[in-house]
């Protein structure tokens, strides 16, 4: 959530950052009831003051066994009006707070302006691989080597699940280990493994909410949980209502989740294999750093993710996106895409996130500066990676004329020194 005072002191900021990120919010209409707020705010405090004068006065006066009979009746007034004001300020922060969560987080400075089309290439790594044979998508080559059971997964569940079995199954449990231990040992994360279901205040602190919502798996109870969308959620949320302990290196934790997502903006785009699926596997990075340090950290957490796709010697690009391209609550962000040989194209396997103060101030997570002063925290946040683009981009960039896919040198001993996948 972008600061409230900003309605006030630089609306042009606020409109500015709704047009960048094509969010269709009043932002005159925000500004007219925070402006009301302020002024029902000073009558309210200044009539609390005028009652607590004169209720001293009041008890002076029947102490020295006069009469206060007139001044009672004044106050009475007064409460009435307070009461009155207190009622409309409550009705005003409800419709003021709406607004204020569907203002998105500004784009930073070095963000390109545009859609999709503007976002920049910065980095490219790897050499895409030749083979002399047309190289096959991955999910030609996970049914003909019982990968997976794309047929019975919908059977189960539907369609945008996915039945892994055998190798496949074994493969996606070692990426999992891979990352975990890649991202605790290499990189200093400390790991956690969350809840699969969060409340709405945690979706809100982190901005799924309600800009996505529609996108989400909502539990149909009276309890209002959601299954999470990814790891971001309730690792963010666990300083939620919190002042942290933040030195200069900053909070690092990641997690693996399950993640659940509707998409419901995406019928029809990349459906086929693991392209676009409805619940898939993820390890997640989070940052929590102080205000002078994000920027610094962000590009950090940027390498890290570098890293660990060279360890998987997989061909990547990096995108810096567009503002019309940036989630809603991201103030900058790097997208990592890797290439896939059979399906001849990149695949997103990663987004690099910057929320600056965005979903602190969401949240409510503070820490004290060297000055003692309390201050936002900023949170960043990256996949560390997401699994089936990954799986997919492995699988097609390794696989072999025979039919066989072989494994990558990082991920053997996660498999028992199996070195290559062949039909069982």
């Amino acid at each position: 959530m972008l600061d409230p005072r900003l309605l006030r002191d630089n609306p042009d900021f606020v409109r500015e950052a709704c047009r960048l990120k094509n969010a269709g919010v009043d932002v005159e209409r925000a500004a007219a009831l925070a402006e009301r707020r302020r002024a029902i705010l000073a009558e309210k405090e200044g009539l609390q003051g005028e009652r607590n004068r004169v209720s001293r006065e009041i008890a002076l006066k029947l102490k020295g066994g006069g009469d206060a009979a007139g001044e009672q009746e004044d106050m009475r007034g007064v409460g009435e009006r307070i009461a009155l004001l207190e009622g409309e300020e409550r009705r005003l922060e409800g419709d003021l707070r709406a607004l204020l969560l569907a203002i998105p987080n500004h784009p930073a400075p070095d963000v390109p302006e545009g859609g999709e089309s503007a976002n920049q290439v910065v980095a490219e790594w790897g050499e895409k691989p030749v083979f002399g044979f047309k190289p096959r998508p991955h999910w030609e080559i996970c049914e003909d080597l019982g990968l997976l059971d794309f047929r019975r997964g919908v059977k189960i569940a539907g369609s945008g699940f996915m039945l892994y079995r055998g190798a496949g199954a074994r493969l996606e449990r070692a990426l999992i280990n891979f990352f975990l231990d890649f991202h605790t040992t290499r990189h200093g994360y400390t790991e956690w493994f969350p809840p699969f279901l969060v409340n709405r205040d945690s979706m809100i602190g982190t901005g799924q909410i309600p800009k996505l919502e529609e996108d989400m798996y909502r539990c149909d109870k009276d309890d209002d949980l959601f299954l999470v969308p990814t790891a971001e959620v309730p690792l963010t949320n666990i300083h939620r209502d919190e002042i942290i302990p933040l030195p200069a290196p900053p909070l690092k934790y990641c997690a693996y989740s399950a993640c659940f997502r509707r998409e419901a903006g995406a019928a029809g785009k990349d459906t086929r294999g693991l392209l676009r699926v409805h619940e898939f596997n993820k390890v997640e990075l989070v940052k929590f750093t102080r205000a002078e340090d994000s920027r610094d950290e962000h590009e950090r957490l940027r390498a890290e993710v570098e890293d660990v796709l060279r360890a998987l010697e997989l061909p990547y690009r990096v995108l810096n996106l567009a503002s019309g391209d940036l989630s809603f609550a991201a103030a900058k962000c790097y997208d990592f895409e890797v290439w896939a040989a059979g399906a001849e194209k990149y695949l997103e396997v990663s987004s690099c996130s910057n929320f600056t103060d965005f979903q602190a101030r969401r949240a409510n997570i503070r820490y004290r500066d060297a000055d003692k002063k309390i201050r936002l925290a900023h949170t960043l946040n990256a996949s560390g990676l997401a699994l089936p683009r990954t799986m997919a981009a492995i699988i097609e960039n390794n696989q072999r004329p025979d039919g066989s896919v072989s494994v990558p040198a990082a991920l053997r001993p996660y498999l028992g020194g199996l070195a290559e996948i062949r039909k069982p």
